[in-house]
């Protein structure tokens, strides 16, 4: 049974493709195609836009799918959300959809927006934040460089940022904050109630979060005499605990563990200083937790 999955055009492709080849899927897509080839007899692929995602998949046009969670809101889509994936376009984390004014601006809180005007591609979120806020504003539809409609065009904006550079760069200020996002694998609901799909989903979730789980992170496996064992293993900090073999020679041990990559370079070192020999460092596609 062929799953039909949507995968994300735009600002999250690039990102997704990266992360569906370290759970050990080769996606590729011909220029200006919208049907990537994916190296599963069992599963087809259609690039969407993560806008328009959660729609499809809720009327069944796909299987299941990678959007992010305010697009699903946005929608008012009813779908199954399998998991969150957190991962973005610039770095694996959540983005954020602000409320930004101008630097010089007198907003201070959503209560000075009564009366005022709002630029936003999240135009549903925005109105029933606003709503629910107690809040009266016009809130209109932005379709693309929302920055440069300040302060000619809007009073403030609802933008979505992953570290804030963008705004600050525009000399803009975040006031609040209305949602924060992640990218979710959804199912379309009949399909995650069908044995065969659900399985599907589940075995390709479980190597999308195992990937994810293996970012920035490496392996590290070396021997050591058992007698420097307790003094090498205080060195190793460890995912959990370190593995530990017997070798051949009953005098000596191996270990196995998992580090972040950011902190190998500090403790090898020191793994040698504590009696460490043959230390190898390796790179890690999955974890499966």
């Amino acid at each position: 049974m062929t799953l039909k999955l949507g995968l994300p055009k735009g600002s999250l492709q690039n990102a997704t493709f990266d992360l569906m080849r370290r759970a050990g899927y080769v996606v590729k897509v011909a220029e200006r195609s919208y049907y990537p080839v994916i190296d599963d007899p069992d599963i087809s692929c259609m690039l969407v836009r993560a806008q328009e995602m959660a729609r499809y998949v809720e009327d069944g046009a796909l299987d299941c799918g990678l959007t992010g969670h305010d697009w699903v809101v946005e929608n008012e889509a009813n779908v199954h959300a399998v998991c969150s994936l957190v991962y973005a376009k610039q770095s694996f984390g959540t983005v954020r959809w602000v409320l930004a004014v101008p630097e010089t601006s007198d907003i201070r809180s959503v209560a000075d927006l009564e009366g005022k005007t709002l630029a936003t591609e999240l135009v549903g979120v925005t109105k029933r934040w606003l709503a629910a806020n107690g809040v009266s504003a016009k809130v209109e539809f932005s379709w693309g460089a929302t920055e440069a409609k300040l302060p000619q065009l809007a009073d403030a904006i609802v933008e979505v940022t992953e570290t804030g550079s963008s705004l600050r760069a525009n000399k803009l200020r975040i006031v609040e904050t209305v949602l924060e996002s992640s990218t979710q694998f959804i199912a379309n609901r009949d399909a995650w109630q069908d044995p065969v799909k659900r399985g599907q989903i589940e075995d390709m979730v479980m190597l999308l979060q195992a990937a994810i789980a293996a970012l920035d992170k490496v392996g590290l496996m070396l021997n050591v005499k058992a007698t420097d064992l307790d003094a090498v293993l205080e060195v190793l900090p460890a995912l959990r605990t370190p593995t530990v073999s017997h070798l051949s020679d009953g005098e000596w041990r191996a270990v196995n563990t998992i580090l972040e990559e950011n902190v190998v370079r500090h403790i090898i070192p020191r793994l040698k200083e504590a009696g460490a020999e043959g230390i190898v460092e390796f790179p890690l596609n999955k974890i499966v937790m």
